[in-house]
C-alpha cells in the first residue's frame, strides 16, 4: 500500500516539475509538432509545439514504480515489469514514428503497416512471457482463458490443444494491444483529450487491482464459504501500483498538456498508454471489460472506421464533417475546450460503468 502511494505521488511531482525542462530540451532538438494540411484550420497555430511528451510521463511512471518499491522495501514483480515492458516497447514504436515526422517535417512517419508490425512484435513478446514463469502458487501472469471480469471457464483457448491454444492467445493478445494502442492514438487530437481520458481509464485499475488483492484466493483471511468470490490473479496489488504510477504521471503531465498545450504526448505517449491499458486488462483478467473502461477510445476509433466505410460505399459522401469524432464537433463550432471536457465526461461515464460491472459481479456472487 505504501508503494502504491509513493509511486503515484512521486510520478505526479516528477512530471509536474520536470516537464518544463523537457519542453525546452525538445525545442532545442527541433522536436516540434507537424500539423496536417487537411486538419481543422485552427490547429495550424499549434505547429512547432514540442511533441514526444510521452517520454516524460513514461519516464515518470517507471521511476515512480521503482522508487515506490524501494521506499516500501518491497520487491518488484513479473506483472509490474510486464506492464512496463509493453508500455515502453510501444512507446518506442511511437518514438520512431514521431522522430521521422519531426525529421522529415511531414504528418506521416512510419507507414500504417510498419506501425502495426512494431505493435505486433512487442505484443507477441509480452504474450509469450505472460503465459510463462509461474509463481509459488503455480499461477502465471496471464492465462489461456478469455476473461470478462475474471477468467470465463467456457472460453478456454487451451481446449484446442496446447499449441493451438498458445497461437490463439497470441492472436487475442495482439487484437487487444493493437486496438487499445491505436484507440488512444486516434483520440489524441485535441489538447488534453487523450491525457485526461487515459487518467480515468488507467486509474480504474488502481481500484480493480486493489480489490483483487483484498479478495485474492491466496489471501488466508478469506473464509472458505467466500472462495467462489475471490480472484485468481498474480500480484494484483502490484498492478495497482504501476497503474497509480502511470495515473500520477499523467496528472502531472496534463498540467502542461491542457489547452493551450505547451507539449503534446505524440505517438510515443499514446501508443505507450494503449500498451499499458492492454497489459493491465490482460493481467487483471478483465479483457472484455476494457470495452467499457476504454469506451471513449472505442467510439472515436469507430467513428473513423464508419466514416471511411461510408465514404467508400457512397463514393464520396460523409457522415461526419471530419473524423475522428472530436474534429466533427470542432467543425460544428464547439470550442476545443468544450469538446475536450465533454469527452472527458463521456470517458468518465464509461469507466464508471466498467468499474460498476466489476464490483456488481463480485456482489452478485
Amino acid at each position: 500500500m505504501i508503494a502504491l502511494l509513493i509511486a503515484g505521488g512521486f510520478a505526479l511531482f516528477f512530471t509536474l516539475f520536470s516537464t518544463p525542462l523537457f519542453i525546452r530540451l525538445f525545442r532545442r532538438l527541433g522536436w516540434g509538432q507537424f500539423i496536417r494540411d487537411d486538419g481543422p484550420q485552427s490547429h495550424h497555430a499549434k505547429k512547432g509545439t514540442p511533441t514526444m511528451g510521452g517520454i516524460v510521463f513514461i519516464t515518470g511512471a517507471v521511476l515512480g514504480y521503482f522508487i515506490g518499491h524501494l521506499a516500501a522495501d518491497e520487491p518488484v514483480t513479473r506483472v509490474g515489469l510486464l506492464v512496463i515492458g509493453l508500455m515502453v516497447g510501444l512507446g518506442f514504436v511511437g518514438f520512431i514514428d514521431d522522430f521521422l515526422k519531426t525529421r522529415n517535417q511531414r504528418s506521416l512517419g512510419l507507414g500504417g503497416w510498419q506501425k502495426v508490425a512494431g505493435q505486433v512484435v512487442f505484443a507477441s513478446i509480452f504474450a509469450l512471457l505472460a503465459i510463462n514463469f509461474p509463481d509459488a502458487n503455480n499461477l502465471t501472469p496471464a492465462s489461456l482463458y478469455i476473461s470478462g471480469v475474471r477468467d470465463i471457464p467456457w472460453l478456454n483457448l487451451a481446449v484446442f490443444g496446447p499449441v493451438i491454444g498458445v497461437i490463439l492467445f497470441l492472436i487475442w493478445t495482439n487484437v487487444i494491444v493493437v486496438s487499445a494502442s491505436n484507440g488512444v492514438n486516434v483520440a489524441d487530437g485535441l489538447d488534453g483529450l487523450a491525457t485526461g481520458s487515459s487518467i480515468l481509464a488507467i486509474a480504474s485499475y488502481i481500484f480493480i487491482g486493489f480489490w483483487q488483492w483484498n479478495q485474492s484466493c491466496f489471501n488466508t483471511a478469506i473464509l472458505p464459504e467466500n472462495r467462489d468470490m475471490c480472484y485468481i490473479v498474480q500480484h494484483p496489488l502490484d498492478l495497482a501500483v504501476i497503474a497509480a504510477a502511470l495515473s500520477g504521471s499523467l496528472i502531472g503531465f496534463l498540467w502542461w498538456n491542457t489547452s493551450p498545450a505547451q507539449i503534446f504526448m505524440g505517438d510515443t505517449g499514446s501508443l505507450g498508454i494503449g500498451g499499458a491499458l492492454a497489459a493491465l486488462a490482460i493481467l487483471t483478467r478483465t479483457e472484455l471489460l476494457l470495452v467499457f473502461i476504454g469506451g471513449l477510445f472505442l467510439i472515436v476509433t469507430g467513428s473513423v472506421i464508419v466514416q471511411r466505410a461510408y465514404f467508400k460505399l457512397t463514393k464520396g459522401k460523409r457522415i461526419f464533417l471530419m473524423s475522428p469524432l472530436h474534429h466533427h464537433f470542432e467543425l460544428k463550432g464547439w470550442a476545443e475546450v468544450t469538446v475536450v471536457v465533454r469527452f472527458w465526461l463521456i470517458a468518465g461515464l464509461f469507466v464508471a460503468v466498467g468499474v460498476g460491472l466489476f464490483y456488481f459481479e463480485w456482489v452478485s456472487r
